[in-house]
């Protein structure tokens, strides 16, 4: 009877222990080529948080040709990197996903000007490029806020060169990338973030499938927990996520991660805001309801769409990720 005993106990501790080195493995979707402002998730990576967390992660890059909704609702991926604006209008189209975290307390996107504009009020006098995409996301929210017109805009391309050519034009920008571009071509110019004048949507939000939280939500929570951490360790030593961003993307250069740390660093992103205090990650159902009410009032989502499904607080009113 002790053989007997000892023998299940031996493989009950087998069978632990295999249990415990399978890592669940998750596909994390992109929403464009490696760079720092996805630097949490290569530091996760990297320095095997994800590991300490019983998740194998592989990254998948994005791109412009890239349909991350797609990928994500078909289950070719787990998780995606994704924005507000762009989950509530899946919601309301009858694409069942929700956000579950969000890496930056506010969006990146701002407007890139020539040195000579003081603030977003000058705007009114100047040519503005702005993408396609821009048009049904912040293009809306700045024109309301300044009272600025259609027939001053122009298509941006994502090219500088039409905004070095002309001293009255401004156009979109992020400060780790156009402005970073600018200043290499030594191009004098002023940048302002949306968010400063209250763009209120949060920024590098991780989004899955309604049914994954609802299946799998241990899954989730690991996978959130993790990524924080990988946040806040970036913040600490970007090396090693870094390298790892430079093996993905070769045209990754270290002087653009170095200033695309720093700006994360100088505008709070990941440890500003609510994450000061509640932890990285956080959201609150006050700054979605801004998004909704603003995406509302200018036309980009119906009234009666149900939002509050597009976001879920659980896997971050507790998390306690402190900066």
């Amino acid at each position: 009877m002790r053989l007997r005993t000892c023998l299940i106990s031996c493989l009950l501790s087998l069978c632990t222990g295999a249990h415990a080195l399978a890592a669940d493995k998750v596909v994390f979707l992109t929403s464009w080529y490696a760079q720092a402002e996805h630097g949490g998730f290569y530091q996760a990576v990297a320095t095997g948080i994800y590991k300490k967390y019983g998740l194998d992660v592989t990254i998948r890059m994005g791109g412009p040709q890239v349909n991350g909704m797609q990928i994500l609702s078909s289950g070719q991926a787990d998780f995606l990197m994704g924005y507000d604006l762009q989950t509530l209008k899946s919601v309301e189209t009858g694409v069942p996903v929700t956000t579950v975290a969000a890496s930056f307390q506010s969006e990146l996107q701002g407007m890139m000007t020539h040195d000579d504009v003081k603030s977003l009020a000058d705007l009114k006098s100047r040519t503005v490029l702005v993408s396609t995409s821009g048009r049904v996301t912040w293009w809306p929210w700045l024109k309301a806020r300044y009272k600025l017109d259609d027939a001053q805009s122009r298509v941006y391309t994502f090219n500088l060169q039409p905004f070095f050519a002309d001293p009255r034009s401004a156009q979109q920008a992020y400060a780790s990338s156009e402005v970073f571009s600018a200043n290499k071509a030594g191009v004098k110019n002023r940048f302002f973030l949306f968010a400063d004048d209250g763009y209120p949507p949060y920024g590098t939000t991780i989004v899955t499938m309604q049914k994954t939280v609802k299946d799998k939500p241990e899954l989730v929570a690991r996978f959130v927990k993790a990524s924080m951490e990988g946040w806040k360790s970036y913040l600490e030593n970007p090396a090693p996520g870094n390298a790892l961003i430079k093996k993905d993307n070769p045209n990754m250069q270290d002087d653009q991660l170095a200033w695309g740390v720093e700006k994360l660093k100088e505008y709070r992103m990941i440890n500003g805001g609510d994450a000061a205090t509640q932890g990285i990650g956080t959201m609150s159902d006050a700054r979605w309801q801004k998004t909704r009410d603003f995406m509302v009032g200018a036309g980009l989502l119906k009234a009666d769409a149900d939002w509050k499904k597009a976001y879920t607080t659980q896997f971050v009113k507790d998390l306690r990720v402190m900066p």
